[in-house]
């Protein structure tokens, strides 16, 4: 079983996206914001990340680039999911590093697909 961190501090939008999760396999561990996010990834080693932009205490941007220039979470995928839809944002996410962005409101079906896909490489 894959194990998901599942970085969201809308409580709605946490519980939408892990029930999507959860009803595909995965494991799903949660973080309501940024720092949280980091603080779990020192004792806790995911398979993926899904990781939102807009957050209180640190935003979802600063979240990838500190997952991707630790020795020890570089290589977890980085999946962006936000309300952030324009092309600015997509191209801003990746370059800090995200290696998918799904931009809500998404069908689960893209979500589920860019899990898959990631963690197939």
């Amino acid at each position: 079983m894959n194990a998901v961190l599942l970085v969201e501090d809308s409580s709605s939008q946490r519980e939408m996206i892990s029930g999507i999760l959860k009803d595909h396999g995965w494991q799903v561990t949660i973080a309501c914001d940024g720092v949280e996010a980091l603080e779990k990834l020192q004792n806790f080693s995911p398979d993926l990340v899904v990781l939102d932009i807009v957050m209180p205490r640190m935003n979802g941007y600063e979240v990838c680039r500190r997952i991707k220039s630790d020795p020890k979470t570089k290589n977890v995928p980085v999946i962006m999911c936000s309300s952030k839809g324009e092309e600015f944002d997509r191209f801003w996410g990746m370059r800090q590093g995200a290696d998918a962005y799904i931009a809500k409101p998404f069908q689960p079906m893209e979500l589920v697909g860019t899990i898959k896909q990631l963690l197939r490489n």
